[in-house]
């Protein structure tokens, strides 16, 4: 089973991995105490690599989220205008 990791899990973990580099420690090491696959590492060290890139990504993730809930606010109100709408024409 696949595990999420949120985006403070994630850049917790590529700072503690580059930690761990930058000591001497081999690759192969460090992503098996990380528990990650390589491919998993690459791809984090991509987007959450730089500090920049680490803050941004997050504030888009959480901007995602938001706008997915204001989404579902305005899907919810558009179907209650709609059921009141057809309750002020009688077809209840």
């Amino acid at each position: 089973m696949a595990r999420r990791h949120t985006p403070d899990q994630v850049i917790a973990k590529v700072r503690q991995g580059q930690k761990m580099l930058n000591e001497g420690r081999p690759m192969i090491e460090v992503i098996k105490e990380l528990q990650i696959t390589e491919a998993t590492w690459y791809r984090w060290l991509q987007q959450y690599g730089s500090e920049k890139n680490a803050t941004q990504t997050k504030a888009v993730k959480d901007l995602e989220k938001e706008n997915a809930r204001l989404k579902k606010l305005v899907a919810e109100k558009e179907l209650a205008i709609d059921i009141l709408n057809e309750v002020a024409r009688g077809k209840f």
